[in-house]
């Protein structure tokens, strides 16, 4: 088979890199390791009712136990959504000595974007300028002013809700009307104007439609995202980018296809093809195509990059820095604060808002003002009631419990931190030299861990947190200040990061390998800082603008 070019993923930016290419003129192949899911389809739990469930939503903990350790600790993972997470048994990973990272996957057309958060947030020139402000990591070879017309681009497409703040550290985007803030929120938000005038809470910028769009409808406000919605009323690739780019006539894809590595011949410096296994078949396959892009998640892009080295390439594909694998980073994030909200008992609010409030970055702005930190952190959360799931936990039984659950319960309010990740040469990805997988590829390794920058961060997040709660006449009743493992955000990036210098970052400023120029990274392994906000809508914008670049190129020759 031979295209233009070659899409390894299905996510969030695999579908967007397919939809940008093939409506660039471009004749592309997207290869998907796992099953096929088709939109409206085959989302066979989407209206299930607990009653309906052979576990009542809960599921079958022993199986959970001895297939999906790791996946269960997902907040996303329960009965109505497992199919759509990998089996850990099957799919394992080593973690290097020290180290508690839970890797979160969901191998199936589509990838996470059927189970991700969908938060929604751009970067600012505080985040792009961080590493180069303190000296941790390397320079990004781009600045906001690079990314805002494809941040503009990427929103309209996907669709994102959410209030405009005027916030420089949070930059505005292309929204739809924003969803509502409850009594709770909205009360914490004015006492937060009132005494920290630079502490900004807003609604959470999402990915969930509040207008119709095409063939897109509005959010039903069920918050039941990750069974999939055959409204479409949150971006997904099966609602949105397969589509597009199947309305071209220019995209072709295949499931269940593992791809294994890359050919590269050294003669001419470039990337001929993909090697991949037919999960069904057994049979091992080759595509060819001018250009690749690999958008498998960030660790899966890493871990093809690594185990397509050959004797012009030892040490991994486009590794002439020696960084390949390095420098991966997840938010540090936990729990700061749990309040009881008194004075609200009268108030209540209908349906499930798919969405949360953020409190922007506040910290070492133009200031330095974090205690033994110097990037920032945000806070996610929101204000929420007991309601009738209370009665699984609260003595009581007959028509005196029943009655006690009709009434709503005491309001209480939520803020978990997300602070920034410093990059670190010690935190990284390797292949086992011994261990392999079910498919007969060497097992991927991950070494991580936190340091004192990020601890620092979240015990000033937990003070501030109580601070703000307490203020606006909460009760707090409990906060942590120690992040949870690795991966816990599911929001790893990194191994494969962009820089100026070809000696010491893999990809340029296009996304595009310093060493091979028809090979593009545009997943999460390209980031060379965290931030402190969720990261996805900038892979996002990164994947349009390397594909223009990309489609540019391959047009004038270039690749």
């Amino acid at each position: 088979m031979d295209f233009d070019a070659i899409v390894v993923g299905s996510g969030i930016t695999g579908g967007l890199a397919a939809k940008e290419l093939t409506e660039a003129g471009l004749k592309v192949l997207m290869i998907e390791r796992g099953r096929n899911i088709r939109h409206q389809q085959d989302y066979t739990t989407e209206l299930k009712t607990p009653w309906e469930m052979p576990f009542r939503g809960i599921g079958d903990q022993e199986m959970y136990a001895r297939e999906h350790a790791v996946q269960m600790l997902n907040r996303h993972f329960n009965e109505y959504t497992q199919n759509h997470f990998v089996n850990d048994a099957q799919n394992p990973y080593g973690k290097a000595q020290g180290t508690d990272f839970n890797w979160f996957r969901s191998y199936q057309l589509g990838g996470r974007s059927l189970t991700w958060g969908r938060q929604s947030y751009r970067w600012s020139d505080y985040d792009f300028g961080a590493n180069k402000r303190d000296g941790h990591g390397t320079d990004w070879p781009i600045r906001y002013a690079d990314l805002a017309p494809w941040y503009d681009k990427v929103e309209e497409f996907i669709g994102v809700s959410g209030a405009k703040e005027g916030l420089k550290q949070l930059p505005d985007g292309r929204f739809q009307p924003p969803m509502a803030l409850n009594p709770v929120e909205q009360h914490v938000r004015e006492v937060m104007q009132a005494n920290w005038p630079e502490r900004r809470l807003t609604i959470g910028r999402t990915a969930n439609l509040t207008e119709g769009k095409g063939e897109r409808g509005q959010c039903q406000n069920r918050s039941i995202c990750a069974r999939g919605c055959s409204y479409g009323a949150y971006f997904s690739t099966q609602s949105s980018t397969l589509p597009a780019a199947m309305a071209t006539g220019r995209l072709t894809v295949i499931t269940d296809a593992v791809v294994e590595k890359l050919d590269y011949d050294p003669k001419k410096r470039r990337i001929t093809g993909v090697r991949y296994l037919d999960r069904n078949t057994r049979e091992r396959k080759t595509a060819t195509a001018r250009m690749v892009f690999l958008n498998a998640g960030a660790f899966n892009s890493v871990h093809v990059l690594l185990n397509s080295a050959s004797e012009a390439m030892p040490n991994g594909l486009a590794n002439s820095s020696g960084v390949l694998g390095t420098h991966i980073m997840d938010h540090a994030n936990t729990l700061s604060a749990i309040a009881l909200m008194p004075g609200f008992e009268d108030r209540t609010t209908t349906g499930n808002r798919p969405t949360g409030v953020v409190v922007a970055r506040y910290r070492n702005m133009d200031d330095m003002d974090g205690e033994g930190h110097t990037r920032g952190y945000s806070f996610q959360g929101g204000a929420l009631q007991s309601t009738w799931t209370a009665g699984k936990r609260d003595p009581g039984i007959g028509a005196e419990l029943k009655q006690k659950l009709q009434k709503p319960g005491m309001w209480r309010m939520v803020l978990v931190a997300f602070a920034d990740c410093v990059p670190r040469a010690s935190n990284r990805l390797t292949l086992d030299p011994k261990a392999v997988d079910a498919d007969g590829i060497p097992q991927l390794n991950i070494a991580f861990a936190f340091g004192k920058e990020e601890r620092a961060a979240l015990a000033q997040a937990k003070a501030d947190a109580g601070e703000m709660l307490t203020k606006a006449g909460g009760k707090v009743i409990m906060g942590f200040d120690q992040p949870g493992a690795g991966g816990t955000a599911i929001h790893e990036m990194g191994g494969a990061r962009m820089g100026h210098d070809p000696a010491t970052s893999v990809l340029n400023k296009w996304s595009q390998a310093h060493d091979i120029p028809n090979l593009f990274v545009t997943d999460g392994a390209q980031m060379s800082s965290s931030a402190c906000q969720n990261p996805s809508l900038t892979y996002m914008a990164l994947t349009a603008r390397a594909a223009d670049a990309a489609a540019s190129m391959l047009r004038e020759g270039k690749i």
